[in-house]
């Protein structure tokens, strides 16, 4: 077999139609890369060789067969194939060292592209900023998808005594496997079995390990591919040998028994994740959620068509998720991608109101051209579809302040939560109970209107009132939101949250300790501002916190519209920052603020943790190191805005702004009377089940702004001053999804994913060194090899004569 081996890649080298079959897919390689606009690594902006990974297949189905065409069929055609089967050699040992031979060849033809990954290191910012475990990954997926070419080439070789007709009969047969079967996936016909059925061809395979993730699975169907090709050679080359009814047997039994094998194989499989943050590695409860699905799911992705390079890969890791939890779904799972827009104006208008119905609005884009700029409507969200319920998930994150690839790698660092969390909540059977306490001065439902459309995709929301609801109707709530009361709370009420408490429920505060508004300061100019008696005190600080009666204000801070003087008749309205709206950013890791942007917030005060045994406490918001407090009582003025506030002044330590808690909470009431009006005897436990508590102090952080002209009700986090969106919304909701959850899912937003780009800088100034050292050299390093053995071969068959 070795002898045959060699003789197979010495006989490819010896012909030039082997360096140019060779030569014309570096050549193509190259300029597909490095030049053309649509696939070029340099306009893509990121250090990585996905595009070349993407193309290589398509490139391989000429190459191939090119290698392979002759490996039999020439043979035959030239008449030495009789005289070679003379030779003392088994078929098999024959067989397998012409396909090793071919392989070797494919190897050798990919040697030259490491010169693409030594460019993407030279060219990453900064230098060396790769994903070296992904690319190695990638590499073993092109390996393995070659090697099954090569089966079919050998195959098609083997059919034949034309090497022409080999040629065109393996590119026909290595496409079909290819993409046939992932086309057919996308049929109306196959809806039911799209996974099946893309599972059946080598695309799906070859596209999961082509991302950096060997499967045990993907490894078995590529040997299983190769097996069976190979096997129907033997075949083939023994026909001659054996009755058609025998080989019919043995092929049957062959296959029949390669099938058993894989269907075992999709039930006990392993994997092994190549990527540097094993980005591909679902987490266990991702896992436990998508193989307990009792129904059938469907994810339609509407993030499809031409895209610039940002929000391609956001759709291409949404689609790696996807295709990770369709694997451990038993079939549960599938989803298609889909462009809302790819239809005409009357019908897209139909989609965009449609999706505006379900919560899903587009995004509209910038998007560089040849002659400047156009438009772009985009929809970054999915819909998940679960038996009679519908969930939206919105895939981008924005953050204010942050680039644009920054705000899309934290978008892809939070699809698993993202997806896994809407999965939870729609299959749950039942959206959990979100309650906000009335008769307290709370928010009124127009200020809370968009808060509480927010929570109603997952949730069931709606207004409680301590005094009237029963321990049952309470203990009913997944979480309790306390949204600025203005009024005192009644010891009854405040001895039905604390057993609320004691009986593990979740609580959200958002307490003002002040006596401040701004539409009272527009009509006199100034304020005294005192503060609120809510009686809560005690309770809170049996729990762990302390609301402090101060004021904050802070040099980062949003803005507000004032009259700067007169021009004729006309008031001149400026917008002035206003010390006492601040803005908090956050900066913590915790999985609640984690990539949000600022956290807008009106006559905000600070907060205090009191150390209690078995309580953990962390500060997740906190003012910028340039803010001050005011003692109250205090007197602010809108005047105000027109000193320049000093900062050397305000230059301080951060204050805590919200506090988050968890743990079995001790009860205020303990060794203490029922108040009046509780009846039913009640024991009260020292320590309740374990909760979770988060504390901020401002209670308009969900407050959403009204539109003065008709009434109607902004999104939660819009200033209309500003036109600015905070990100008040996201921590409304990772909020709640932290106390409502049992799971632990909030720490799926932990994930972290580097971003790694391509120094542009660099890329300008050498744009046309890097592409013609990537075009050209590696077709110069074949020739170079060409002429070495062309050289060796004469010398050394000169001096045998």
């Amino acid at each position: 077999m070795l002898s045959i081996y060699k003789k197979e890649i010495a006989a490819y080298f010896n012909s030039l139609t082997g360096y140019l079959a060779i030569g014309l897919f570096l050549l193509m390689t190259g300029l597909l890369l490095w030049v053309f606009p649509d696939t070029s690594i340099l306009d893509y902006g990121y250090a990585t060789l996905e595009s070349f990974f993407q193309l290589s297949p398509y490139l391989f189905m000429f190459l191939i067969p090119a290698i392979t065409m002759r490996s039999i069929a020439g043979e035959k055609a030239e008449g030495t194939w009789e005289l070679l089967l003379t030779r003392p050699v088994r078929m098999w040992h024959l067989i397998l060292g012409k396909y090793f031979g071919s392989l070797t060849v494919v190897l050798l033809a990919l040697l030259p592209t490491l010169i693409y990954v030594v460019t993407v290191y030279q060219l990453a910012l900064p230098q060396g900023n790769i994903d070296t475990g992904a690319m190695v990954g990638s590499y073993l997926g092109l390996v393995c998808l070659g090697a099954a070419f090569v089966a079919i080439g050998l195959f098609t070789s083997a059919l034949s005594r034309n090497p022409i007709v080999s040629f065109l009969l393996a590119m026909l047969l290595s496409f079909l496997l290819f993409y046939a079967f992932d086309a057919l996936s996308r049929m109306p016909f196959f809806n039911s079995y799209s996974y099946l059925t893309s599972r059946l061809g080598a695309q799906a395979h070859y596209d999961a390990i082509s991302r950096g993730v060997l499967d045990s699975r993907d490894a078995l169907y590529f040997i299983s591919v190769i097996t069976v090709f190979l096997g129907c050679t033997h075949v083939i080359l023994n026909r001659n040998r054996n009755t058609w009814k025998k080989i019919a047997i043995i092929e049957l039994a062959f296959i029949g028994g390669l099938i058993l094998i894989n269907i075992l194989g999709s039930f006990y499989f392993s994997r092994i994740d190549f990527t540097a943050e094993k980005r591909f590695t679902l987490s266990v409860l991702a896992k436990h959620t998508v193989s307990n699905l009792q129904e059938q799911a469907h994810i339609i992705l509407l993030l499809d068509g031409k895209l610039p390079s940002g929000f391609e890969r956001l759709k291409r890791s949404t689609v790696d998720l996807m295709n990770d939890l369709a694997t451990y779904s038993a079939g549960k799972l599938t989803f298609e991608v889909v462009n809302p827009l790819d239809v005409d104006i009357q019908q897209q208008q139909t989609n965009t109101e449609a999706l505006a119905d379900r919560g899903i609005t587009p995004t509209n884009l910038n998007v560089r051209t040849g002659t400047g700029f156009s438009q772009q409507l985009i929809f970054p969200a999915a819909l998940i579809t679960y038996g009679d319920h519908e969930i939206p998930i919105n895939l981008l994150l924005s953050r204010i302040g942050a680039s644009h690839e920054t705000v899309l790698n934290n978008s892809i660092q939070n699809l698993e939560y993202a997806v896994v969390s809407a999965l939870r909540k729609v299959s749950s059977g039942g959206r959990p109970l979100i309650g906000f306490t009335e008769g307290h001065g709370e928010l009124d439902n127009l200020a809370l209107f968009d808060a509480i459309q927010t929570l109603t995709t997952g949730f069931q929301v709606g207004f409680v009132n301590l005094d009237s609801i029963t321990f049952e109707g309470l203990n009913q709530l997944a979480a309790l939101v306390i949204a600025k009361p203005t009024q005192a709370f009644t010891e009854t009420e405040k001895f039905k949250i604390d057993q609320f408490v004691m009986n593990g429920g979740s609580v959200l505060w958002a307490i003002d300790q002040t006596d401040a508004e701004l539409d009272s300061m527009r009509t006199t100019g100034d304020q005294t501002v005192i503060t609120r008696q809510l009686n809560l005190d005690d309770l809170l600080f049996t729990y762990g916190i302390r609301f402090n009666y101060d004021l904050l204000a802070d040099m980062n801070c949003a803005q507000i519209p004032l009259a700067m003087g007169r021009l004729g008749n006309q008031a001149q309205i400026e917008l002035a920052p206003w010390l006492f709206y601040p803005v908090f950013m956050p900066v913590t890791s915790h999985p609640v603020l984690k990539n949000l942007e600022g956290i807008r917030s009106e006559f905000a005060g600070t907060v205090d943790t009191i150390t209690v045994a078995g309580i953990r406490k962390s500060v997740v918001l906190q003012s910028s190191p340039f803010s001050r407090l005011l003692n109250l009582p205090a007197t602010i003025s809108l005047q105000m805005v027109e000193e320049s506030p000093d900062p050397a002044a305000f230059k301080n330590k951060p204050y805590a702004v919200a506090a988050l808690l968890e743990g079995p909470f001790p009860s205020a009431f303990l060794n203490r009377p029922a108040p009046p009006g509780i009846k039913a005897p009640i024991k009260i436990p020292e320590r309740g089940k374990p909760a979770k508590m988060i504390a901020i102090a401002d209670g308009d952080v969900f407050k959403g702004q009204v539109n003065p002209n008709d009434g109607s009700p902004y999104p939660l986090g819009w200033d209309r001053y500003t036109e600015q969106q905070y990100g008040n919304k996201s921590f409304l909701l990772n909020a709640i999804d932290y106390l409502t959850d049992d799971a632990g899912i909030i720490a799926l937003r932990g994930k972290e994913i580097k971003l790694r780009l391509l120094n542009q800088v660099k890329i300008n100034e050498e744009r046309q060194y890097w592409q013609l050292l990537n075009v050209a050299l590696p077709p110069a390093l074949l020739l170079l090899f060409g002429f070495a053995r062309g050289y060796l071969r004469k010398r050394r068959y000169t001096s045998l004569r």
